[in-house]
């Protein structure tokens, strides 16, 4: 059988790398729709200029989101214990998250219901803080990640959070990445504006990508400098078996300043992630100057998929690092799924994924070519 030919070792990196996928496909996909939510007090001065925005990404934002649900079933499906530890920890955090991205299809349906300014501009407001918060916020989460999660397994495998809530995750550190994440997707969301836009909404959303993704870059710069020089990294001191049971407590790790960015002295070829992040970022600053919108789009997703990456790759092959107890820190070869399950989500993705990736060419084909004043004004029904 097919099953027998795929060695489990092989079936969990897959799935490392398919859930790093399923991170940039959201973080390109639905982080420019964030994005433009974010900008959209700054972007545009009249209604007239909100519904340029709003349209822009109403017909594409819910499926976009696909990525979203992708993400959460594949950590939830491939890695359990991943999935329970990250919903305990940041519980309060990912509460805050849901009721933003909550704001977002109310604020879509409800705000052209009425012609008062003031009801359409309180919608306005949902929808900015249904962009900010979650782009912040998983900024944070991955920032904390790296610092460790503060939680321990006792001998029936048993996860116990000992955090104390939401402000143990908005430290210095922390919040340092929340304004990478917030900055890089509003940056992307002004590319997309920018590209899908006429007139004063297009020169704003250009510039607001010519200053943020340069801010971008700078953070993520910072922060790089952070880890390699003042944050403790994780690294696996005992032999490691990548097919043996998924049970974090039988291994040893040791933890050390410098660990994170070690893979990169040991393999130098790593590098290409963090460089194309940061070349990503300037390069889309760069383009937008140069009013190539399309390029600049394409330069922003390749720095989004740096970032992530630069966090993959520094952790591998940790996912989830422990700071009270590094050696039940989870990792890709002790916390994942079943063999057999493993292989049938191998499949269903095999299936599923190419069929997202084509419906989303296909809407984004369709729906091609810019959003004008004259387009809004002929008050078309099916425009927010």
């Amino acid at each position: 059988m097919l099953f027998d030919l795929i060695d489990y070792s092989i079936l969990r990196l897959l799935w490392w790398a398919l859930l790093g996928v399923l991170l940039i496909g959201f973080a390109i996909m639905d982080g420019f729709d964030l994005g433009v939510a974010t900008l959209l007090p700054f972007v545009a001065r009249n209604d007239t200029e909100r519904r340029i925005a709003i349209n822009s990404i109403g017909p594409v934002w819910d499926g976009n989101q696909v990525w979203l649900v992708l993400g959460a079933g594949a950590i939830f499906a491939a890695w359990p214990p991943i999935y329970a530890t990250a919903f305990s920890g940041f519980y309060i955090a990912m509460f805050l998250v849901l009721a933003a991205l909550i704001l977002r299809p109310v604020g879509f349906d409800f705000r052209n219901k009425l012609p008062s300014p003031r009801w359409r501009r309180n919608w306005d407001y949902a929808l900015f803080i249904g962009g900010a918060v979650p782009s912040l916020v998983f900024g944070v989460a991955v920032g904390n990640v790296l610092l460790g999660v503060p939680f321990t397994i006792d001998a029936d495998q048993r996860i116990f959070y000992e955090g104390s809530g939401l402000f143990e995750l908005l430290n210095p550190f922390g919040l340092l990445a929340g304004i990478v994440s917030l900055t890089m997707l509003a940056a992307h969301g002004g590319s997309y504006l920018a590209l899908k836009s006429d007139g004063p909404v297009r020169e704003r959303a250009r510039k607001a990508t010519m200053l943020l993704a340069p801010v971008s870059a700078a953070f993520f710069i910072l922060g790089g400098l952070w880890i390699a020089s003042g944050i403790s990294g994780y690294a696996i001191t005992s032999p490691v078996d990548p097919s043996g049971p998924s049970n974090p407590l039988l291994k040893t790790v040791t933890t050390g300043v410098g660990l994170w960015t070690s893979v990169y002295v040991k393999y130098p070829a790593a590098a290409i992630a963090p460089l194309l992040g940061i070349a990503g970022l300037f390069g889309a600053a760069l383009l937008a100057k140069l009013r190539h919108e399309g390029l600049a789009f394409i330069a922003s997703a390749a720095g989004i998929a740096g970032v992530i990456l630069t966090a993959g790759v520094s952790l591998f092959p940790f996912i989830m690092p422990s700071s009270l107890a590094p050696n039940a820190s989870l990792t890709v070869w002790d916390s994942s799924s079943s063999h057999r399950t493993l292989f049938v989500m191998a499949v269903c993705a095999l299936i599923f994924v190419p069929i997202v990736l084509g419906y989303t060419s296909f809407i984004f084909h369709v729906l091609r070519g810019k959003l004008t004043a004259q387009h809004i004004e002929k008050g078309n029904k099916s425009l927010y």
